[in-house]
């Protein structure tokens, strides 16, 4: 039993609804990419490499798991933190393939990331792929904090296209996650046939709001809804049936419902309300341990949270505050604690002193 799962803790209730444009106006963090890629491969501050996993028994026979993450400078910390849990915690990490995303404006050199990436993980399978803002920049509109108008909070809704036609089932993580688990254990699970993604899902929330009163005030887009059971789930986790996506065009689906909130705004919180209008009802349902979310705070403060109740194979620093910023800062919240072993940039600085 993970250690984890002992612990007992209030429920997180999301607060995505904090939305002003005094709010938006709060400073993010400016980064300058080109000096932060020198920063990441130079040799006196550098990632050390990971241990190596080897597969268990019977892993022959159960196939290639396949991962899909987005790099980002700003959150790649956290990217490699999250590779190190899924690696350290599997039965057969040599069975894993990672599908890393980049943007392009941003990394106009993937090759930068893939060398960074292999000192790391010598062994690692995976391959980096160049997003094109352009594909999305035009349908974003403002969001209640600046970093979820990044183009690449949407590359999740182009993975089908992205990745290569032969790969038909991927699961989907976000940079700021902890796996404390299997990860088979999420790869295993089936989905329903009527439905192309599965997530944990929150049906205590209150779904009606996350969208406004020019929403639900207009009959011809609250119809979405109707018969469904609509539910809040999170979308930095979530088991994806690529074959359904495509053959029933969801990324087109997704664009439309954007197109809509440029002219009307229908909603304030960035990339997941589309996916809401959607899925909202048509998700396969996965256990909650998979997605305890929300261990940021919320999109406004960098507020420390408690772990829900109940067993964890997935621990997420979603909202503001993330562990690496908050550790560095000497203010980390208690659960950054749980997050701080997997941190490889931080044992190599360590070790340099």
């Amino acid at each position: 039993m993970l250690p984890f799962q002992s612990l007992a803790f209030l429920l997180i209730v999301p607060l995505f609804l904090l939305s002003t444009d005094a709010i938006r106006s709060l400073p993010e963090t400016p980064i300058d990419y080109a000096s932060n890629i020198e920063l990441h491969a130079s040799k006196t501050l550098r990632y050390i490499e990971a241990a190596e996993y080897r597969n268990g028994e019977k892993c022959g026979e159960l196939g290639t798991i396949h991962i899909a993450m987005t790099l980002d400078l700003k959150y790649f910390r956290g990217s490699i933190a999250a590779v190190h849990s899924i690696l350290k915690h599997t039965s057969c990490p040599e069975n894993i393939y990672f599908h890393f995303i980049a943007s392009k404006s941003k990394i106009p050199k993937p090759e930068d990331l893939k060398t960074i990436i292999k000192t790391v993980f010598p062994s690692l399978e995976f391959i980096v792929y160049g997003f094109d803002d352009d594909l999305v920049k035009n349908l974003i509109s403002n969001s209640i904090r600046e970093a979820l108008e990044d183009p690449l909070n949407y590359a999740r809704t182009y993975l089908a296209d992205i990745i290569d036609a032969s790969v038909s089932r991927v699961i989907y993580l976000d940079s700021d996650i902890i796996v404390v688990d299997d990860i088979q254990k999420l790869w295993s699970i089936s989905l329903r046939e009527s439905t192309a993604i599965g997530a944990p899902v929150y049906c205590h929330a209150n779904f009606t709001k996350y969208f406004n009163n020019n929403f639900w005030n207009n009959p011809d887009h609250s119809r979405v809804f109707e018969g469904k059971k609509a539910c809040y789930f999170n979308t930095g986790v979530m088991v994806m049936d690529l074959v359904k996506w495509r053959k029933e065009d969801y990324r087109n689906r997704i664009e439309k419902w954007m197109k809509i909130q440029k002219e009307e705004r229908i909603y304030e919180l960035g990339s997941l309300p589309p996916f809401l209008l959607v899925f909202g009802g048509e998700v396969t349902a996965i256990d909650h341990r998979w997605n305890q979310h929300g261990l940021g705070g919320n999109n406004v403060v960098h507020s420390c949270r408690s772990l829900h109740p109940g067993p964890i194979s997935l621990l997420h620093w979603s909202g503001k505050g993330k562990p690496w910023v908050r550790l560095d800062g000497g203010e980390p919240c208690p659960v950054d604690y749980l997050w701080e072993p997997y941190d490889l940039f931080r044992h190599s600085r360590d070790q340099l002193r």
